[in-house]
């Protein structure tokens, strides 16, 4: 599944335009590698995605293409989820967060 979708079906994005606007910024990292809105997805990948000061690890623990709003956080598991402030030597100097 592509991982524009994925995120919108997961409701981890809102709305799958957003999700592709934040893959085409560089915000969303799959298995440690910054991502396309086309690129695959598949059980057991690690995404780290970055919502401005929050950033949230999960790992996908399933893809389906249809889910009801109650059974979309089984899709996949949060591994990490922390709020990043501003960086003290400005931006672009920050420390690899996983």
């Amino acid at each position: 599944m592509r991982l524009d979708k994925f995120l919108k079906v997961s409701r981890l994005v809102k709305r799958r335009t957003v999700a592709k606007t934040l893959c085409d910024q560089g915000r969303v990292e799959v298995n440690g590698k910054v991502a396309k809105a086309s690129s695959e997805v598949k059980a057991g990948d690690e995404l780290l995605l970055r919502f401005g000061q929050r950033h949230l690890l999960v790992r996908v623990e399933q893809v389906r293409e249809n889910v009801r709003k109650e059974e979309a956080e089984t899709l996949y598991t949060v591994l990490d989820s922390r709020r990043v402030e501003e960086e003290p030597n400005g931006p672009g100097t920050e420390a690899p967060l996983f």
